[in-house]
């Protein structure tokens, strides 16, 4: 199967109702495997409204994001260029395919289509972020982060095109990273560097967030965890209960997902991208996301990889607009939490 296609700390969010936003909560309940400071940032103030007092089993610290006119929360895939983009896929994860001089442009593409992103600025393939012996290196990370720091990409966060910015895949799986993980103290360093460069710009990490947990530092900069669901993890449901229980203490949101083309148990027959795994069937897709998506923590949904041959499958493509209409009946939840 072939792969197409000035540091501020966290401010006090509002608590607020915002009457528009009663109405969407009543209803909805590889190589990228993943300037200075603008005159002009962001809007600083709060991007989302607080669900407090309806009673609607949402939590008591769940905060709506309110930059983006679009329902819900985006349903996206990894390596999937906006020409894709569509009522059913509306967003995008890219990080190889990003350079200060095509940014802009796919940004505005994305836009264009209704499309909600994530960016990775440090590149897709891990090699650019490492030491001749494997290991992480802070210092080619900040580089290449830094090569976007004159690009304008205040208007896209203004607007939610852009969800946030991934930091790194993975940072928990030591033999990633020549032997030796990614502390958790320096995903939060890399977080408040990426503030300090794009004010207002969500920083969100590919780790699930009980590994986040299970650090005693407080995040201050991070703002979401992640968890791609796949074959092995339990229920699904029960995996992200406690996955979003783990980011609420830490007080960080929640990116979910799941790996389609790796993560299936099988019964599909559809040869997976890896040699002796399977994609996901459509009953696994609506069984599994419909599970992690009646979480009302949950900011974004994105697959595990756009593929055309398993995308472009009729039984898939019906699985995938069941899971993104729900998606759009999602709580509008907001990734910095």
């Amino acid at each position: 199967m072939t792969v197409r296609s000035t540091v501020s700390p966290r401010s006090p969010r509002s608590r607020a109702l915002v009457g528009g936003l009663i109405l969407l909560a009543v209803t909805g309940c590889a190589d990228d495997r993943v300037g200075p400071t603008p005159t002009s940032t962001p809007a600083s103030g709060p991007i989302d409204a607080g669900l407090d007092s309806l009673g609607l089993g949402l939590g008591p610290s769940l905060l709506l994001d309110t930059r983006s006119s679009l329902p819900g929360i985006v349903f996206g895939s990894w390596m999937m260029e906006s020409s894709y983009l569509n009522n059913v896929h509306t967003g995008w994860v890219l990080g190889g395919a990003l350079d200060p001089s095509n940014i802009l442009s796919k940004l505005s593409a994305a836009r264009s289509k209704g499309g909600r992103v994530v960016i990775k600025l440090s590149k897709g393939n891990d090699s650019y972020v490492k030491n001749s012996d494997g290991t992480f290196s802070l210092s080619k990370w900040k580089s290449l982060v830094s090569r976007f720091q004159n690009v304008n990409l205040g208007p896209y966060l203004s607007d939610g095109t852009v969800v946030g910015h991934l930091l790194i895949d993975e940072p928990h799986r030591a033999q990633r990273w020549g032997g030796k993980a990614i502390p958790q103290k320096t995903v939060e360093e890399m977080a408040k560097y990426s503030k300090q460069l794009f004010p207002g710009m969500p920083t969100l990490v590919r780790v699930v967030p009980s590994w986040l947990a299970s650090a005693s530092i407080s995040y201050t900069y991070l703002d979401a965890g992640w968890t791609q669901y796949e074959r092995g993890k339990g229920d699904a449901g029960d995996w992200v209960t406690a996955e979003a229980a783990a980011a609420k203490r830490k007080g960080l949101g929640l990116v979910v997902g799941m790996n389609v083309l790796d993560g299936g148990d099988g019964s599909s027959k559809i040869a997976g991208y890896t040699k002796g795994k399977y994609a996901m069937s459509a009953s696994e897709l609506r069984k599994h996301g419909f599970e992690l998506l009646a979480n009302s923590y949950a900011c974004g949904f994105f697959n595990w990889s756009h593929d055309t041959d398993y995308y472009g499958r009729s039984d898939i493509k019906s699985a995938f607009a069941d899971l993104s209409a729900k998606a759009k009946a999602h709580a509008k939840t907001a990734c910095r939490q």
